[in-house]
């Protein structure tokens, strides 16, 4: 029988599921875009006993045009984190290459699958077949053979909202509000985040795996746009603070970006306590390069009741990437030390 003759069933059959790998501590890691996907690359090989929980705040680009025309989560950063952990295979190597494969313009004007990302499109594809956006992404993850599985922080597509103080001619200030993702990820210094719906629910699949972890991640990736929004829904904020689970902030690379301008490595964790006052850490890991005023960076992560762990995760070169070996190696060391 053809597989899409009638319904799907909401869990793939074990023959298509991932192989079976060797497991290893129970591993949530919360995030987004680039910064989630270094994360992701890096577990992979600690343990396949691994959760990735995704931002879908997204609002640009093929994800941004799929949202708005079917109404579904933004499946871009999902699409990332699946890809991430796609099985070190023949096979999941190419449907890691299909899922990332984005169509560039055709030669008619105004193609419907211009810069479409194919993982895109497919994720969609399951959703509407299945009526379901977690049992959709588990039949991905089996076609892939991913190495964990990938669940959005929340089950209703959300939006960031954002101040930023603009200058006028004369001099003067005022704070202007950005609406979505988009235009907040390029705001140079915002003064205020809100994500939209407020008391949106979080995925239920979401809140118990971060109950049943050993080790909960949180970061690298945009501040405000993939880290902070994990902490301003309500339901997964309490589920951050109440884990038993041990807690681990990654640092981002670089700290003076086009959403965090002017921000120092401390100025981050300020924000953390900011806008989740009783959400504490247990480890912040953070590149020596990345932090000039170590004890300024080490007083604001005791305020989060951190230790600090240096370690040299970047990759050679000049982009501020994170390396998945030197990544994995910070990771199993501190997982030893707890």
């Amino acid at each position: 029988m053809s597989l899409f003759t009638g319904a799907l069933p909401l869990v793939p059959p074990a023959a298509t599921a991932a192989n079976p790998q060797v497991k290893g501590r129970n591993v949530v890691a919360l995030g987004g875009g680039h910064g989630l996907s270094a994360s992701l690359s890096a577990l992979r090989l600690l343990t396949s006993e691994l959760t990735a929980i995704v931002t879908v705040a997204d609002d640009g680009g093929s994800s941004g045009r799929l949202r708005d025309e079917y109404g579904v989560l933004p499946p871009g950063d999902l699409r990332m984190a699946l890809s991430a952990l796609c099985d070190d295979t023949d096979w999941g190597r190419t449907w890691r290459d299909v899922m990332q494969h984005r169509f560039r313009p055709g030669k008619g004007p105004g193609g419907s699958l211009d810069d479409h990302a194919t993982g895109n499109l497919l994720i969609v594809t399951l959703w509407e077949l299945l009526g379901d956006a977690v049992a959709g992404l588990r039949w991905a993850g089996a076609l892939l053979g991913a190495r964990g599985q990938v669940l959005p922080m929340s089950t209703e597509p959300l939006t960031i909202e954002g101040d930023v103080r603009v200058t006028a001619a004369d001099g003067t200030s005022h704070l202007e509000t950005l609406h979505g993702q988009a235009r907040c990820a390029v705001a140079g210094s915002l003064e205020a985040v809100r994500l939209l719906p407020e008391a949106a629910p979080a995925c239920v699949e979401a809140l118990s795996a971060i109950e049943l972890a050993d080790w909960v991640i949180l970061g690298p990736g945009s501040w405000y746009t993939s880290v902070l929004p994990h902490l301003l829904l309500p339901e997964m904020r309490q589920a951050l603070c109440h884990t038993p689970a041990k807690r681990l902030l990654t640092m981002n690379l670089a700290t003076d970006t086009k959403e965090t301008s002017g921000m120092t490595a401390a100025d981050h964790l300020h924000v953390l306590r900011r806008y989740a006052p009783e959400f504490s850490v247990d480890v912040v890991l953070a590149d020596p390069a990345s932090v000039p005023d170590l004890p300024e960076f080490q007083k604001a992560a005791a305020m989060i009741g951190a230790e600090v762990v240096l370690g040299k995760v970047g990759a050679s070169g000049r982009r501020p990437v994170h390396d998945p070996l030197r990544l994995a190696t910070a990771y199993h060391d501190i997982f030893g030390n707890s």
